[in-house]
């Protein structure tokens, strides 16, 4: 038997993390094969919650899950995991500010970088699920640059993915399988831009542009985007709650390309440290700091994480360069970038509060 994965889970007594813990440990995501420790952490108002999951993974008798630890230290939780999740954070609350909200979370995101960095293994990889995703990421990746370099950080996108292809399939009359080479740039907020302007759609054998397959140019540049982009709050207002187990499958597919790749071809949605690609800002480059990112320079802060294109090969992604954008997509682009500009600048100054 290999060696198994050590694979945190934070906030995992919650709602995502009770939908996740199952698909991880039964092999959706490392494969049936893989070995998993799987560490479930949370807040130690949480600790019953925790210690039932535990339980119920146990009685799931899965061969490959060769152990589970319910924790509440972050020393406990980060120490020497390969792979983290972190889908834990503070929920938005009846009269709370959305500046209230971010701050709150960018303490948290600010700690669990410096653990990572002190606990974790250089080699780690991180997806932060809990929103706001992109600058929860860039504050985490920031302060764990000492040992873990920027590219190792990512946010979750992939729902907001997964929403996309699945829209133009049911526009096209085909099955999500058929659809490939969708794009959502930027945050994961309501200034996220789906794109199908590159996508593809297989029709009876044969591929077409997605435009040509779904056969209505209005609905590509109007009612995809905004059913797209309004879908979380559809579910909210209908469920009473977030999306959860849609959320968890998107995070397992994520890591899954990242770990397995991408076919020959075909692109996926990730959000990642800019390189500076399409006019989205990279990482402040200052001599004499000691934050690591993409090949030995030594920057500041990262780059924007930022909702690229990407391909994967050998656990690495790439940013997809020169696709041709329109002036609408440029514009969409622009107000994404502003956003998350105005994001990072607010989490910098709550960090240093």
């Amino acid at each position: 038997m290999s060696t198994a994965l050590r694979v945190l889970i934070t906030g995992a007594a919650g709602q995502i993390g009770y939908s996740l813990v199952l698909q991880i440990a039964k092999g959706d995501v490392f494969g049936r094969d893989t070995p998993i420790e799987l560490v479930l952490f949370d807040i130690p108002l949480m600790t019953n919650a925790l210690e039932s999951i535990q339980m119920e993974l146990i009685d799931c008798a899965l061969s490959n899950l060769i152990g589970v630890e319910a924790v509440t230290s972050e020393k406990e939780a980060f120490t020497n995991v390969d792979f983290a999740f972190l889908a834990g954070s503070m929920p938005r609350k009846e009269g709370m500010e959305r500046n209230d909200l971010l701050a709150a979370n960018v303490r948290i995101f600010k700690s669990q970088g410096k653990d990572l960095a002190e606990f974790a293994k250089p080699t780690t990889k991180v997806l932060v699920v809990s929103n706001p995703a992109n600058t929860n990421a860039f504050i985490c990746a920031k302060y764990a640059a000492r040992k873990i370099p920027a590219r190792n950080f990512s946010a979750l996108t992939r729902l907001d993915h997964n929403r996309a292809v699945a829209q133009i399939a049911l526009k096209a009359g085909v099955t999500a399988d058929k659809v490939k080479n969708v794009i959502v740039w930027g945050n994961h907020s309501n200034t996220q831009f789906p794109d199908a302007s590159h996508a593809t759609v297989t029709k009876n054998g044969v591929e077409h542009k997605a435009p040509f397959a779904v056969g209505d140019s209005n609905w590509i540049e109007n009612e995809f985007i905004t059913t797209v982009r309004d879908r979380g709050g559809v579910i909210i207002e209908k469920r009473k709650a977030c999306s959860a187990f849609s959320a968890a499958k998107a995070a397992c597919d994520h890591m899954y390309d990242w770990i397995t790749g991408t076919p020959l071809g075909s692109f996926i949605s990730m959000s990642v440290p800019s390189d500076g690609s399409y006019g989205v800002p990279e990482g402040k480059i200052e001599k004499g700091m000691s934050w690591t990112s993409f090949s030995g320079l030594v920057f500041s802060f990262p780059g924007l994480v930022f909702s690229f294109p990407v391909t994967i090969s050998d656990g690495e992604w790439t940013i997809v360069k020169g696709l041709e954008l329109n002036e609408f997509a440029k514009e969409k682009i622009a107000l994404t970038i502003e956003e998350l500009l105005n994001e990072r600048d607010e989490a910098l100054g709550a960090c240093e509060e």
